[in-house]
């Protein structure tokens, strides 16, 4: 991946795409794959929104089950599945503990019968999965001596065991979409990160292209295409305001999704749901309260999910210490002996997805639960403009597949179909995930420890060779920065062949330095004084990166 604003305009592509999300990224791995010619831009770096900021999960749809949703039940687990199959490295099973207590809904016998309907209804979710460590599992049971050695603290009273189910969990979200756009790449499709769209080219009623800016260079520029897909996330609706003055705005209404990373991580290698303070208002039939989950994650422990209307512009996401405090008295009410203090957070994770249909000051929410799409011909009398607002990281592939459907259909290319859900992305070939980290191990001459080689085989899966090569080549490039498992020759890496531009592109979204918590200073002050010998930054601009990215953790820190 070379980043070459010029090839932009030296084209007319069949599809531009507005955006660097999962969404976006799909679609684009999406389009190439069925011979389209495509251009990709994103206005900051590639997973820099919401698709960084989820809770890590690929469901499968189990909790549709209680809405009797089966069409979405089962393309859930579809979806799950197909990241199984094509992103091995990125995508591993997670297993789900729930307590069961008496007898009633928050007994072993309902919640027994829900998921073994559930297992029913999902027989072939490990077809194609080639390596077996990646399939799901049935439910399985526990007794309460059982879970008390996985969750010895774990409130006692009443607790007949747990029944437990499998889901997914991404080992680094931000990679997971690096790997749709590098696959895209690979087959044929131009991207650029920094790149903003401004406006809509547009003959008559028909439009034609882009009008975009660089946002590195200011340079501005005309992409020009059949077909224009607004992939833009939370950033979609201020997009169109801008793009079409004369259409009357239409801004949808967005949930702030956040979750926390502590630095606690216990024994048990799965995770556990305990009963928040809220229920499922559209629940046909459900336990007595919504759950929140404690999911081992790395070397932490992933807390979540909180969910409140955020009616702001999409830049002005955050969460505030006072809101983390109630998120912490909610989980330690859920699970007392926790005793969580601010302290224990060390990231938090938030981004906007649609909402659902609510009473003003509703405490039991209704979530949003489709993603949004919208033919702009049909809705505004403008062709050739397609937008496609996500709702889960879960249905990323299958929901730009229908959106790159829908653009086929208008560029008279219906039928044309593509593998994506078997077709592996980039580094995603793998027979057994743990005999390539064992290969790897084999075959470096650099005496790298096997959890380095690991966390590089997950982030690139077979692509870790090309890190390899570079630290092979300069053996100053093997070291670790600091006490992590990061090499510097990650960050030349992430420089030279992913487009990574900026301090936080490298320490947030190539590499596991800063994913997680703050390295500290000595190791942020190494990755940047070597990404500015490589971008011949001035020290001005490499301090003005450092604060940029010690501005994204958290405040009480």
């Amino acid at each position: 991946m070379h980043r070459d604003t010029g090839l932009l305009t030296e084209h007319e592509y069949d599809l531009v795409i507005i955006g660097g999300g999962i969404f976006a990224a799909c679609a684009a791995w999406d389009a190439a794959l069925r011979g389209l010619s495509v251009a990709l831009i994103e206005k900051q770096d590639f997973c820099s929104g919401t698709s960084a900021n989820s809770f890590k999960f690929i469901h499968g749809g189990i909790r549709y089950l209680q809405h009797a949703d089966i069409i979405r039940l089962k393309s859930s687990c579809r979806e799950r599945s197909a990241m199984l199959r094509i992103a091995p490295h990125l995508v591993q099973p997670m297993p789900v503990l729930i307590p069961t207590y008496g007898h009633g809904t928050s007994g072993k016998i309902f919640l027994g019968i829900g998921m073994f309907l559930y297992d029913l209804l999902t027989l072939g979710r490990n077809r194609g999965i080639r390596d077996r460590k990646r399939q799901i599992h049935w439910t399985r049971f526990f007794n309460k001596k059982q879970v008390l050695e996985e969750y010895p603290d774990l409130n006692q009273d009443g607790l007949t065991g747990a029944a437990m189910f499998s889901d997914a969990q991404m080992y680094n979200p931000t990679r997971l979409v690096l790997a749709f756009i590098k696959s895209a790449v690979a087959k044929g499709a131009h991207v650029a990160n920094y790149v903003e769209a401004k406006g809509l080219l547009r003959d008559g009623s028909r439009v034609t292209g882009v009008q975009a800016v660089d946002n590195i260079s200011g340079q501005s520029m005309e992409i020009r295409a059949k077909a224009v897909l607004n992939a833009a996330g939370p950033w979609s609706d201020w997009l169109l305001e801008t793009a079409l003055p004369e259409v009357p705005p239409q801004k949808n209404v967005y949930s702030r999704d956040a979750c926390f990373v502590i630095k606690r991580r216990f024994s048990s290698p799965r995770a556990i749901a305990v009963q928040g303070k809220t229920s499922d208002p559209d629940a046909l039939i459900s336990r007595p309260a919504r759950h929140l989950f404690l999911v081992p994650w790395r070397d932490y422990t992933l807390v979540g999910v909180w969910h409140v209307v955020w009616k702001q512009h999409p830049e002005t996401v955050t969460v505030k210490e006072e809101e983390v405090q109630d998120f912490i008295d909610e989980i330690n009410w859920a699970y007392p002996s926790l005793n969580l203090e601010t302290k224990d957070v060390c990231m938090w994770n938030a981004g906007l997805v649609p909402f659902g249909e609510n009473e003003e000051g509703a405490d039991n929410l209704s979530y949003g639960k489709r993603s949004l799409f919208i033919d702009h011909k049909e809705s505004d009398g403008l062709d050739n403009l397609v937008t496609l607002v996500g709702i889960r990281y879960t249905t990323a592939r299958g929901d730009s597949g229908k959106a790159i459907d829908l653009i086929c259909r208008k560029l008279g290319k219906a039928g044309n179909r593509s593998a994506t859900e078997s077709t592996p992305l980039a580094g995603g070939d793998i027979e057994d995930f743990d005999a390539l980290v064992q290969q790897l191990h084999r075959q470096q001459t650099l005496g790298l420890a096997e959890d380095c080689l690991r966390a590089l085989a997950h982030n690139y899966g077979t692509e870790a060779k090309e890190v390899l090569v570079l630290a092979e080549q300069d053996k100053t490039l093997a070291a670790t920065l600091g006490d992590t498992r990061v090499l510097k020759a990650e960050i030349v890496h992430a420089v030279q062949k992913e487009m990574a531009r900026e301090l936080a592109d490298v320490v947030f979204r190539r590499t596991d330095l800063a994913t997680g918590s703050n390295p500290g200073d000595p190791v942020l002050n190494e990755c940047a004084d070597l990404m500015s010998s490589l971008l011949d930054w001035s020290e001005e601009e490499k301090h003005a990166q450092l604060d940029r990215v010690k501005q994204r953790f958290p405040a009480w820190q």
